[in-house]
């Protein structure tokens, strides 16, 4: 399984977001120009997230984005998985169509290893990122 830049980005995006002051607002420009990622790209990524309910956008000259819940509500497996799509990483783990399923050998490796990535991201949330962020500065290093 790869993550592609949608996933990539969709995290980078939706943390500095929850890295602002709470209730402001972040222009798909002020984005691009902290994070690296062009406009054009955050606002072909924000449909399926603004659908998802995990960014609210406002118009107009005040306005711009916020994460559409508390940081600590979302959590990296719901970002991923709405702009990825499922993650697991071969096609035939959910499905009863496979034709090889009762001989199959790696079918257990497959749904084993998708309830780790599952749980992996879905115990991650913003807010754990946030407070990894902030605390990054922190770090003090003695050789």
């Amino acid at each position: 399984m790869r993550i592609s830049t949608k996933g990539r980005y969709s995290l980078e995006a939706l943390l500095f977001m929850a890295l602002l002051p709470e209730k402001k607002f972040a222009s798909t420009r002020t984005i691009a120009e902290n994070t690296g990622i062009s406009d054009g790209y955050l606002e072909q990524i924000f449909i399926p997230l603004r659908k998802a309910g995990l960014i609210h956008g406002i118009r107009g000259p005040l306005g711009g984005y916020v994460p559409g819940k508390s940081p600590d509500k979302i959590t990296v497996g719901d970002i991923l998985r709405t702009v990825e799509g499922t993650l697991e990483p071969v096609d035939c783990i959910n499905s009863r169509l496979c034709p090889l399923e009762a001989k199959c050998l790696s079918q257990h490796t497959w749904r084993e290893l998708y309830k780790e990535i599952s749980s992996c991201v879905n115990s991650i949330s913003l807010q754990d990122l946030v407070e990894a962020y902030r605390n990054m500065d922190q770090l003090e290093y003695a050789i």
